[in-house]
């Protein structure tokens, strides 16, 4: 159940998306398989601790500034982290850290910690949030910060759009 972190954040923002929804094992499944894990085999328990440690996860990107966000993280970490490791799984990924307790630990941990370390690399990396959720009152699903430039506040062109209509709209008093 291990990953190498080259695209931790963004499996963490896909499968967090999939699961504070309705998820099943199907949909989860299809995520984990998008992002490298190669035929999961989820119970519906699986998915009820998987959902569980993805609401824990979601309180990182609701987080409102860097030092909120370290306070998060650091808390996932003395709850579920163990010492850092090396490992290459002997599967072609190649070195990369853990800090869970084993690569075939429970589904819950192994979310929170990958995700978390991701996490933290890119705080880390970029001195900066590593996402958010997303403004728009009907929406708001976590998303990653990846690039330079002013900090997103929607999770995709079409929420933007929509708040920036709705805006424009209520300004000349339209209603819908």
């Amino acid at each position: 159940m291990a990953f190498p972190h080259r695209d931790s954040v963004q499996r963490a923002v896909d499968l967090l998306n999939v699961l504070l929804g309705d998820p099943d094992a199907v949909a989860v499944a299809r995520v984990l398989r998008e992002h490298g894990e190669p035929e999961p085999s989820l119970s519906e328990e699986d998915v009820a601790e998987l959902r569980a440690a993805a609401l824990e996860l979601r309180e990182v990107f609701a987080a409102p500034d860097v030092a909120s966000v370290a306070s998060v993280l650091n808390r996932l970490f003395a709850a579920y982290a163990r010492p850092p490791r090396l490992t290459d799984h002997e599967d072609g990924y190649g070195w990369h850290l853990h800090v869970d307790a084993a690569d075939d630990g429970p589904w819950g941990a192994w979310l929170v910690t990958s995700s978390a370390l991701g996490l933290a690399s890119r705080l880390a990396e970029r001195q900066d949030v590593p996402g958010a959720l997303c403004a728009s009152p009907s929406c708001g699903k976590p998303f990653a910060h990846t690039g330079g430039g002013s900090p997103r506040r929607y999770c995709s062109p079409r929420c933007a759009t929509r708040e920036r209509v709705a805006a424009h709209r209520a300004a000349r008093g339209v209603t819908q």
